[in-house]
């Protein structure tokens, strides 16, 4: 008997070697005949991690390797576009943060020491002022 191979799409590449490929099927329901749209769940070996989220996969069926899986990774068709929004936003911060950091840097040392402590002496006068009424 041939071994079954199917096309699917990765739906987790969390776990070493472990891919979670969706299979879309539809059936007719029995009674009222609508056209239904279910999934078919697959745990696939992947040996060399060349599969991620979100990429479309060819698998083929093959012995048990471990309790869940009993397919292997035949070919990625189609990598996958998406992109994590997560990541992004974070590395726009950390960007964010490093520029405002140089920024400071730079404003700290244009400043000259001479209107630096004659700043500090007009808020002194000042605080003084405000203290003797």
């Amino acid at each position: 008997m041939p071994k079954r191979v199917v096309t699917g799409t990765v739906t987790s590449a969390s776990a070493a070697k472990t891919r979670r490929v969706e299979v879309p099927r539809v059936v007719r329901h029995g009674k009222y005949g609508k056209i239904l749209h279910r999934r078919t769940v697959c745990h696939v070996h992947d040996e060399n991690n060349e599969s991620g989220a979100g990429d479309t996969v060819e698998i083929v069926e093959c012995r048990p390797r471990s309790r869940l899986k009993r397919w292997e990774l035949v070919r990625v068709v189609a990598k996958s576009t998406a992109v994590d929004v997560a990541s992004l936003r974070s590395g726009a911060r950390a960007t964010r943060l490093r520029e405002g950091a140089a920024k400071a840097e730079e404003a700290e040392l244009s400043a000259r020491p001479e209107q630096a402590s004659a700043a500090s002496n007009d808020t002194t006068k000042a605080d003084q002022a405000s203290g003797a009424e």
